[in-house]
């Protein structure tokens, strides 16, 4: 992409405005990402390909020399040993293009991410169940407990 090409809208455009060879390992990742996350939407967000599901979930994005992967903290913590060999940061993993894209890695990444984001929102969505649910007074009458201030 250059400074003249407009900004993307869809990872359809992002990735037609890359030459074909970063073009077929970027159709790539998406598809490992796709298949390992089937309930998750694309995007574009930080002007990257963004996979959603509950939040954001994965990103990814071509740059000068390598392809950059951003499964966030947690996921890098957990498959450490095994991104050894790769340059990350908390939140990055850098995937050079002299070397094959570690794809069924990429996959246990999104698949350990999609339950990390389920879990999530379920414990949200629990969370706010219990504070919705009304309490009984010691007489036997019941009311809405009242609600949190958003104030800190």
């Amino acid at each position: 992409m250059n400074s003249t090409t407009p900004l993307p809208k869809t990872v359809d455009e992002y990735l037609a405005g890359h030459p074909p060879g970063i073009r077929r390992r970027l159709e790539a990742i998406r598809k490992t990402i796709r298949a390992a996350a089937p309930d998750a939407s694309e995007a574009i967000k930080y002007m990257m390909p963004t996979f959603v599901y509950h939040g954001n979930l994965v990103h990814f994005a071509a740059c000068k020399d390598h392809l950059g992967f951003y499964p966030t903290p947690s996921a890098i913590r957990e498959f450490a040993k095994e991104l050894a060999s790769y340059v990350t940061s908390k939140g990055a993993i850098q995937f050079p293009w002299d070397r094959s894209l570690p794809l069924p890695l990429i996959a246990r990444m999104v698949r350990f991410r999609v339950t990390e984001s389920r879990t999530a929102a379920e414990r949200k969505a629990s969370a706010r169940q219990r504070r919705a649910t009304p309490k009984a007074t010691p007489d036997g009458r019941v009311r809405r407990q009242a609600r949190p201030s958003k104030r800190s």
